[in-house]
């Protein structure tokens, strides 16, 4: 029975990393990627105007 104490660890840890995995691809898309991609791009514009706005390094 020292088998299955030894294997019941590294099966849970597999299943809540399937279960996390899942929970990750089926979050991608939906109804709010177009905020999320927004944001992401107004966060971009914001660093590449801010390091445009320094000047060339000296």
């Amino acid at each position: 029975m020292e088998y299955v104490s030894a294997l019941v660890p590294p099966v849970v840890m597999a299943a809540f990393f399937i279960g996390l995995i899942v929970v990750i691809v089926k979050s991608q898309g939906g109804p709010n990627k177009a905020k999320e991609d927004a944001a992401v791009d107004a966060a971009l514009a914001r660093a590449e105007s801010a390091r445009q706005g320094d000047g060339p390094a000296a």
